[in-house]
Formats: structure tokens, sequence, C-alpha cells
């Protein structure tokens, strides 16, 4: 393939610092390159706490944990989304209340939450779909008004903004992703967050297997043992080594990768304009990361026939999502209300390739190549 989809970016800087925690002697989890991540996300975004995961799954369960869920909860969230959204309250025995999305893009159609609250909603989990923040403000307030959780699913939304605060630091709690097709990486990874700090100390110990070794190795108690439930979520310290060489670089990362957003809307304006695809829609109070970038066919068929000829002539585009109460493990349960945006989106939308080392070159060979189709 001439031009793939994803490539994941070297800064040069991760060898550097997995080869001085190398040589630390401690290659475990909660040490010092855990720690300056830590501190580069607080200082920077103003996060209440944060914690290093294995992944963005484990941090979802984690804020599933940190609230409490159990059966009977009910959860709400979009459906448009990846499986770990939905799994990590699954897990825990609650009824998901899956949502539709907005007509203009991806992200959960906030206009519509309210009629789906019931006396046993728990939480509202966002998901802000491609770096693109949800409507928090109503979301905040209809979470206020009803006295619930709100968890981010920030996965593709690091360094992204609504109005001027970033995204990850609005809910109660947040769930980052550092997979490889993300804008930062360190192969697998990601990042529990929390904002309402009345959460901070239990967060802790569910990181630490249900422990308060952290509290421990800090020299604030003179043992630890078993005082909650948790699991083991707290990456080693080569992995939080190479994503602090990522983080060293976050600066050039985003400005490289938001050129290349950038540069497609530009190029693809005109089919824009002409009616034969959408572009991502950017809300007024929001900003884009460079994550990814989408086109939004006419038609399912039309979808797949571009993904066909772009293979065939060497770049490799993808779509997701099968909406989840489409899905087979969710279909025979799903009793909900249509939501026929989301189908449109799985049906119709398709990501270009997007990552750091994308040359122009390759930039307009792709969108050449998506406007020789339609032409054609």
């Amino acid at each position: 393939m001439k031009i793939p989809f994803n490539k994941p970016h070297f800064t040069g800087k991760e060898t550097y610092h997995v080869a001085a925690a190398g040589a630390s002697g401690k290659i475990s989890g909660n040490g010092i390159f855990t720690g300056k991540c830590h501190d580069f996300f607080t200082r920077r975004y103003g996060f209440g706490k944060v914690l290093l995961t294995t992944s963005c799954t484990d941090a979802l369960e984690m804020t599933a944990l940190l609230a409490r869920i159990q059966p009977g909860d009910e959860v709400i969230m979009p459906s448009f989304t990846f499986v770990s959204t939905a799994n990590a309250f699954v897990l825990r025995g609650a009824r998901i209340v899956f949502a539709d999305s907005s007509p203009f893009n991806p992200n959960i159609d906030a206009s519509k939450l309210e009629y789906l609250i019931t006396a046993q909603t728990k939480a509202i989990v966002v998901v802000h779909y491609a770096g693109i923040a949800c409507d928090m403000d109503k979301v905040m307030e209809l979470a206020g008004r009803y006295n619930l959780l709100v968890i981010e699913d920030a996965a593709h939304a690091i360094d992204s903004f609504y109005k001027d605060r970033p995204l990850g630091s609005i809910g109660h709690m947040a769930a980052f992703s550092f997979h490889e097709t993300k804008n930062l990486s360190c192969g697998e990874g990601g990042m529990m967050v929390v904002n309402d700090m009345s959460f901070a100390p239990r967060s802790e110990i569910i990181w630490e297997k249900g422990t308060n070794r952290a509290a421990f190795y800090r020299g604030e108690i003179d043992k630890y043992g078993w005082v909650d439930i948790g699991s083991s979520f707290l990456p080693s310290e080569l992995s939080a080594a190479y994503l602090l060489g990522q983080l060293d670089m976050l600066d050039d990362i985003q400005q490289k990768r938001k050129g290349i957003f950038d540069t497609y809307r530009a190029l693809l304006e005109p089919l824009n304009q002409a009616g034969f695809l959408q572009l991502p829609a950017i809300p007024d109070y929001a900003s884009h990361n460079g994550h990814l970038f989408y086109v939004v066919t006419e038609a399912a068929s039309r979808r797949n026939q571009l993904i066909k000829f772009l293979y065939n002539h060497g770049i490799h585009a993808v779509f997701h999502y099968l909406p989840l109460h489409q899905s087979e493990y969710f279909k025979n349960q799903y009793t909900g209300l249509p939501l026929p945006q989301a189908e449109h989106y799985a049906d119709c939308l398709l990501r270009l390739p997007l990552y750091y080392d994308l040359t122009e070159q390759q930039i307009e060979t792709v969108t050449n190549t998506v406007i020789k189709f339609y032409k054609g």
C-alpha cells in the first residue's frame, strides 16, 4: 500500500527516555517517568488528577468503578462509538441507554438527551469524536439538574478544546487513549482523569489493585493492604518513558497534524460545495486537534465504492463504527428509539489517511484521487 491509513510517529526522543528508564533499575509502574507524565498533563491542561493506564479501555473501566455503577443503573452514551465505551459499564451490570448522533457531526445529540433520563440514570458518557467537542454546556447543565455524573470519553481528544477549556477537564471524570493510532502514542496506553476531587483518593486505590500502596510509597502510611476493589491498571515505566518522548514534541506533532487536516479540508471543499460529500462540521464552540479527517458520502454504496477506488490507487481508507445498538452482542437487547443519525454515519462516513509523516504530495494524491472518483 503506497499510502497507509496510519503510521505511528517516532519523534526520536523516546529512545533517550526509555534507555534512562531501563538504567534506573525500576521499570514497573508508578515510578519517576509516570510521575513526569502526570505532572505534564496537570500543568498543561489543569486536570484535577491524572493516572496513566495501560489503555483507554482501562481508564473507562476505572471511571465505572469510581462511579460505583451497579446492576440496575442506567448509563446514557452514543451508539456511534467504539465498544470500550459501553463495555466498561456493561461489566459493572449497567443498562446501556444509547443516544443518537447529531445531524451535524457524529457526536451525541445533546438536545435529545433529556428524553432518555429516568430515575435509574446514573451517568452520561460523551464521546468527543475526531477530537471535536460535544456541546458540554448543555450536557453539564442537564447533569447538574438531574444529579448525574458526566464522563468524557476523550480517546480522540488530547489537546482539543471546548471554548477555552481542554476536553477532559469538564466532566467529573475523563479517559484518554495513547494507542498507536492517536496523536500521542506509546503503542498501547491511556489516562484516567479526575476533575471532581472527591473521587481522587479512591481513584489511586482502584489504580493500584485495590490497595493503598501509592500512599505507602509516598511515606504517608507505614504499611499497605487491600482496602477496596481495583485492578492492575497502571502501565510500566517503559511505556511512560516512551510517552514522555512524545510529550516533549507535542506542539510539533499538533501543528503538523492540524496542518494536514486543514489542507484536506481546503482541497476537498469544492466537492463539499458541489454537494458530493460532507466535510467535518466544527461548531463555533469547538476546536479540532488533527486527530482524524473524515468525509460523509451520500449513501453506503457510494462510500464502499470510494473505499475500493482509493484502495485500487494504493490508498488505504477505512470506516467505522458499526453502531453498538446494531452490534451482534446488543441488537437483540435493544428496545430504544430509532437512531437514524448513528446509522447514517455508520453507512456513509469514511476516514482518510492522517498521520504525522504524511507528505504534502501524498495529501494531494489522496485528494486528487477522491476528486477523480467523483468527477469520473
